[in-house]
C-alpha cells in the first residue's frame, strides 16, 4: 500500500495510462459506463478514482479537481510514486476562435500561461509547455477531424474576472480555447519525463452567448471520452 498526502491504494491499482477529468463524478460516469470490472481505488478527499478493463485494457480514471493547483499535485504523485506514464486530460474549455464552435472537440498541442506555475515548481521561468507529440499524433489517428492547437491556462475562472477584455488582449493571438489545468500538466510530464495530452470539449465561447443543454454537453462529452478510450489502446 502506497500513501501520500492525496492518494492511498496499491501500486498496482492503478493503470500506467490515466484518463483525467476533472469531475469526481464524471470519472464515476466514466466507470459506470465503460469500464468492466471496474474497482473504486482512491477516494481520500473524495477525489475519486476508477481503475477497469476497457476492451481488455487496463485504465484508470482519476479525477484531478479544479485547478493547476490541484492538477499539479494528483499528476505529481501518479507519476512519481504510481509509475504512470501517460494521462489525458479530459474536460470542457471556453472558445477563443471564430471557428472554434460550441460541442467541438479540440486538442491542445500546447498550453500557454501568465501564472509562474513553473517558477514555483522548479525556479523556471517557463510560459508555454508542449504536449506529447506520441499521444497527439495516437488521438488524431482516431479523430483527424478535432481541432488542435494552443490553448491558455489561467489560474482564475474567466467568468470571474474583473477586466476580462484587457485580459483577452494580453493573450497571445493564436489561443484557441481557454482551461485551467492543462499547463501544469504538460509541465510536470516534462519534468518527470512521462506523457501528456488534454483533450477538450467546447463548453462556452467569446462569439457565441446562446446556451448549450446538459443533454447536448452530455453527449459531447460522450464523443471526446470514447476517442480518448480508444486513443488508450493504442498506447504501448
Amino acid at each position: 500500500m502506497i500513501e501520500t498526502p492525496h492518494i492511498k491504494c496499491n501500486k498496482e491499482d492503478i493503470s500506467n495510462i490515466v484518463l483525467m477529468p476533472g469531475d469526481p463524478l464524471r470519472a464515476k460516469f466514466i466507470a459506470e459506463t465503460y469500464l468492466k470490472d471496474y474497482n473504486l481505488v482512491n477516494n481520500v478527499r473524495n477525489m475519486l478514482a476508477y481503475t477497469g478493463y476497457y476492451k481488455g485494457k487496463k485504465i484508470t480514471v482519476f479525477s484531478s479537481g479544479m485547478g493547476m493547483a490541484s492538477m499539479g499535485i494528483y499528476c505529481y504523485e501518479l507519476y512519481k510514486f504510481f509509475d504512470v506514464k501517460y494521462i489525458i486530460r479530459i474536460g470542457s474549455c471556453g472558445s477563443n476562435n471564430k471557428e472554434i464552435k460550441l460541442l467541438d472537440t479540440i486538442l491542445s498541442t500546447s498550453s500557454y500561461t501568465e501564472t509562474n506555475f513553473s517558477y514555483t515548481y522548479s525556479s523556471v521561468d517557463v510560459h508555454e509547455i508542449e504536449s506529447s507529440n506520441y499521444l497527439n499524433e495516437i488521438i488524431l489517428n482516431k479523430d483527424n477531424t478535432i481541432k488542435q492547437g494552443k490553448t491558455v491556462c489561467s489560474m482564475v475562472f474567466d467568468a470571474y474576472m474583473e477586466n476580462k477584455e484587457e485580459y483577452n488582449k494580453r493573450l497571445p493571438k493564436d489561443i484557441i480555447a481557454s482551461e485551467m489545468e492543462a499547463f501544469a500538466l504538460f509541465y510536470i510530464a516534462k519534468m518527470l519525463k512521462k506523457d501528456a495530452a488534454c483533450l477538450l470539449t467546447v463548453s462556452d465561447s467569446l462569439y457565441d452567448n446562446s446556451k448549450i443543454s446538459s443533454s447536448d454537453r452530455q453527449n459531447n462529452l460522450k464523443h471526446m471520452i470514447e476517442v480518448a478510450l480508444e486513443a488508450c489502446l493504442e498506447v504501448l
